[in-house]
């Protein structure tokens, strides 16, 4: 097939082979003897016999597809072996001989001679030498060289592999190459339900590009998050302080201050709040070591403060008596300490100042002084850590300044205890002083327990103070009997507050701050003469143990919101009630057990956009007057009449002068 003429066209096809309707018919006329174009006959009157003519044959004739043998051959002789396409090498010679070249197809070939062939070289418009010469005609090229145009679907193809591989702008990496990576690794593992894992399959594929390539040398030590995990929480399965440590006495578990945080959990769960089960159990192995290293008597799980970096895990301990003590005696020893320093260096000034300029005569408004331990928002000491298994840390005690400055401001919280607190008005302290403040504000808002659970000391309910202001601690009800849980879901006055609530001043018991003591009135007699301010007047908040139906609404929005854990099995059920004041505030109670949680970001609900306040209005200038006024400039008339009277004057103190000296000289003689 390499060596044969070129094929001719489709019409050459037709006449080569002929009609089939044309070949039937001249068979059919040589049965009945007629004549036709290549014999003779007798039965025509007026045509005389023709001998028969017979083409002359082709010696370079093609063989048609259909004749199984050349002429003068046997039909069944046997022919030359045909050369295939497919034949690396002619028979009886060696494979690895070097062979003849064969003929491409796309090759210039020989002209084929007879009557079928399309042209005859030599006769047509152009020449073979000609431009244009053998462009249409089938099997010629100009360019014996030239690489054929690809066919469509070839193109196609060609078209999307490159797009295929085209690279990222971003990683480098193209999809061509990422997709037979996948079907690669897909063919290797030979996974079950492939097509439901190929997203994963990816991401591995995508790792695996971009992780890096280990030295044979050194090799780089990476922990991994997991592992890092149980590191930190390895420290909280230990028994003990050490590994495999001692079994604790029998006393101190059954008189141990550890809460059952699981149990709570429970209840919590079914309400749909709270943490996983493993952060739970953490929490619970936290709290257990929290209790063994610290002196404490209660101790209860406070909730979870969200920040943007880290989170806060609180713990609400309160200290045995008088292992509290000690500290703030440290601290007084410390305040002291500096006030004495501050009045040694107020004395060093003053010696070495002679000339003061003026002192202002603006007071600022008295400090109010914080509140004492165990009492009020001091009520109970806070420690909080970031994950279970860090350290504790103690948060500082709550100052009034403090409070009153948080309601000003919202901020998120960072997870950093050291972190500052960027506000305006200014905030006095860090992050861990806003943190405190906050758990103050929530916990004397959001803590409440069913009507009668808790109940007033007898000494205390002798004693009868205005509004019940005064009452700053409770106890247990022995008594206490349980309330229904439909009943404690339909009224909110089953439910009572108690924690104190916090005044605007920032304290739970209100105090006069401009109220001295002995020393300092004797000292500063004279100047409360001149200026006697007037005294502000004394604020009561609602008394401890509060209904809850006593609480405000915030623009037709209910305080608290109550309903059931379950409507499907209601007798099993337990009442829940959620904060809208505190959003992530929640109360459980079923029976005698009930318990408050806060998960959430420490901010109070505002049904208007959070705004800062305004910076106060700008000091007055100096009140002007004829005597700090300022003159016009004189004119050029002016400045010279002024200074003529002045020469003048000159002139005649100066003739005065004259006149007394002679005067004198007189009298001498």
């Amino acid at each position: 097939l390499g060596n044969a003429p070129p094929a001719p066209p489709l019409w050459g096809w037709k006449l080569l082979l002929g009609d089939r309707r044309s070949r039937e018919s001249r068979r059919r006329r040589r049965r009945r003897g007629s004549a036709g174009p290549w014999c003779c006959g007798t039965d025509s009157p007026n045509r005389q016999p023709v001998p028969w003519r017979i083409p002359p044959e082709n010696p370079r004739r093609r063989l048609s597809i259909y004749q199984p043998h050349a002429p003068g051959q046997e039909p069944y002789q046997p022919q030359d072996p045909r050369r295939s396409i497919y034949q690396p090498h002619a028979p009886g010679r060696d494979p690895y001989q070097p062979q003849e070249p064969r003929g491409s197809l796309y090759q210039q070939q020989e002209p084929m001679h007879g009557p079928y062939q399309p042209f005859v070289p030599g006769h047509g418009p152009y020449q073979p030498h000609d431009p244009g010469y053998g462009l249409y005609q089938p099997g010629y090229s100009p360019y014996e060289d030239e690489i054929p145009d690809p066919e469509p679907r070839a193109l196609a193809i060609q078209n999307a592999k490159a797009y295929l591989m085209k690279s990222s702008t971003k990683s480098g990496l193209n999809l061509y190459d990422h997709l037979a990576q996948m079907l690669t690794q897909i063919l290797d593992e030979r996974p079950i339900n492939a097509v439901d894992i190929i997203e994963n399959i990816s991401k591995d594929v995508k790792w695996a590009q971009f992780q890096k390539k280990m030295d044979t040398l050194r090799d780089e030590h990476e922990m991994l998050p997991t592992f890092e995990l149980a590191e930190k929480c390895k420290a909280l399965f230990l028994k003990g302080t050490g590994e495999g440590g001692d079994q604790e006495p029998e006393e101190e578990i059954v008189n141990s201050p550890l809460p059952n945080v699981m149990e709570t959990a429970f209840y919590f769960e079914q309400a749909g709040v709270g943490l996983s089960m493993d952060e739970n159990y953490h929490i619970f192995l936290a709290l257990k070591q929290l209790v063994s290293m610290q002196p404490i008597q209660t101790c209860r799980f406070w909730g979870k403060i969200l920040g943007l970096e880290m989170n806060y895990i609180v713990a609400e301990v309160e200290y045995r008596e008088g292992e509290e003590e000690e500290e703030t005696e440290e601290e007084e020893v410390i305040e002291e300490g500096g006030k004495e320093g501050s009045e040694d260096k107020d004395e060093e000034e003053d010696e070495e100042k002679e000339d003061e300029p003026p002192k202002s005569t603006y007071k600022s408004p008295p400090v109010v002084p914080k509140e004492e331990n165990r009492t009020g928002t001091n009520k109970f000491i806070y420690f909080v850590c970031n994950e279970p298994g860090k350290p504790w840390v103690k948060l500082p005690p709550v100052t009034p300044v403090q409070i009153v400055a948080a309601r000003k401001i919202k901020k998120f919280f960072t997870g950093r205890l050291d972190a500052p607190i960027v506000s305006y008005p200014p905030f006095p302290g860090n992050e861990a002083n806003y943190l405190r403040a906050q758990i103050a504000r929530i916990s004397a808002g959001t803590q409440i327990s069913p009507l009668g659970f808790y109940q007033f000391g007898e000494e205390e309910g002798d004693e009868e103070e205005e509004g019940g202001a005064g009452r700053d601690t409770y106890e247990e009800n022995p008594d206490f009997e349980t309330i229904s849980v439909m009943e404690l879901v339909d009224s909110l006055s089953n439910w009572v507050h108690h924690v104190q609530n916090i005044l605007m001043q920032g304290r739970c018991s209100w105090i006069n701050p401009s109220q001295k003591s002995e020393e300092e009135e004797e000292e500063g007699e004279e100047e409360e003469k001149a200026e006697e301010p007037d005294e502000p007047q004394p604020e009561v908040g609602p008394p401890l143990l509060t209904p809850l139906s006593e609480d405000a609404e915030i623009q037709n929005i209910p305080p608290w919101t109550s309903q059931l854990s379950t409507n499907l099995v209601p007798q099993y059920a337990i009442a829940v009630l959620q904060s809208n004041l505190w959003p992530g505030a929640y109360s459980y109670a079923i029976g005698k057990k009930f318990d408050n949680i806060y998960l959430g970001w420490g901010h109070k609900y505002s049904p208007d956009n959070y705004t800062p306040s305004m910076p106060p209005p700008v000091q007055t200038e100096y009140p002007s007057g004829p005597e700090i006024t300022e003159m016009n400039d004189p004119t050029v008339e002016e400045e010279q009449a002024l200074k003529a009277a002045q020469e003048e004057a000159l002139a005649a103190a100066e003739e005065m002068d004259e006149m007394e000296e002679e005067e004198d000289e007189d009298e001498d003689d």
